[in-house]
């Protein structure tokens, strides 16, 4: 039975329940405060806070996990990226009252104080950017700590940045980027030396990755004149154009299947029926693999 490590509570925990669910591998656990529970049949699922997650995974104690890319770059710990879930999209900012005279990474002059939940990630940045400052590391909240003098500026996490503009901060530098991420001990090794077990993960991403995959897509169907299948085929790129199949009796008609993207399927279908085109069926798409 290989151990997933899943964040315990939060927004990153609900998604990554969504997610394993649609990859048919639902979260089943003896209660809501279960620290334990089954992944199906060759998985299990052991209830981490986010933040310890890397942790948990490079030392060995669980085959892989689900947390921020932030914190696996904050823990400073050697992990391989498997997958970017494409949820949690987040970034980690410098910011500064709107009044302070620091408006960019140039205009920091001296060793200003620096309030974060991300010591280890400030600090590497500020070195790579070659400005010298003082660490103020804070469990939480670090938006108020200019405002009450504990320090000049933050490096904090954002995703819209409406939070620091309610208190009275701007952005002045980006430090990271993140998303959720399944990560797993680093190095990953090649197909050919895998375990069973290394193997059971690379599955288990298969499965995600399917998930992901076919999140935005539509599966669309429709009749079409024969004479018109140059032009359907721009219409109906598809993954490698579209799937033309004979109709029983359809004499000039012919159906075409293929993968559009769910944003343009309107489109899509007006050009269709500009063509001729009938019988038209769009659905939603479960798992789409390569």
């Amino acid at each position: 039975m290989l151990r997933i490590a899943l964040p315990n509570k939060g927004r990153l925990a609900e998604d990554t329940r969504d997610l394993f669910a649609d990859a048919g591998l639902e979260v089943r656990s003896r209660g809501d405060r279960a620290l334990t529970a089954s992944l199906g049949a060759e998985f299990e699922a052991i209830f981490v806070r986010a933040q310890d997650i890397p942790e948990v995974v490079a030392d060995g104690a669980a085959d892989a996990g689900v947390t921020g890319w932030d914190l696996v770059v904050e823990s400073e710990r050697e992990l391989a990226t498997l997958l970017d879930l494409e949820f949690g999209a987040c970034r980690v900012v410098v910011a500064a009252r709107d009044d302070s005279p620091c408006t960019s990474l140039e205009s920091i002059v001296g060793a200003p104080r620096v309030a974060t939940v991300f010591p280890r990630l400030a600090r590497r940045f500020f070195g790579n950017a070659g400005r010298a400052v003082e660490i103020v590391p804070v469990s939480g909240a670090a938006e108020i700590a200019p405002h009450l003098g504990i320090a000049d500026i933050i490096v904090d996490l954002t995703s819209t940045g409406s939070t620091l503009r309610v208190n009275g901060l701007r952005e002045i530098a980006t430090v990271l980027e993140s998303s959720a991420r399944l990560v797993a001990a680093a190095p990953v090794p090649a197909q050919k030396d895998m375990t069973d077990r290394q193997r059971a993960i690379g599955d288990l991403v298969a499965a995600l990755a399917s998930v992901i995959r076919a999140r935005g897509r539509r599966y669309l169907m429709a009749n079409v004149p024969r004479a018109a299948l140059d032009r359907v085929k721009e219409v109906l790129p598809g993954i490698n154009g579209p799937t033309v199949i004979d109709i029983l009796n359809g004499g000039t008609y012919v159906a075409v299947h293929a993968v559009v993207a769910a944003g343009c399927v309107y489109r899509t279908i007006a050009a269709l029926k500009a063509l001729g085109g009938s019988g038209i069926l769009v659905t939603r798409i479960e798992r789409l693999m390569p």
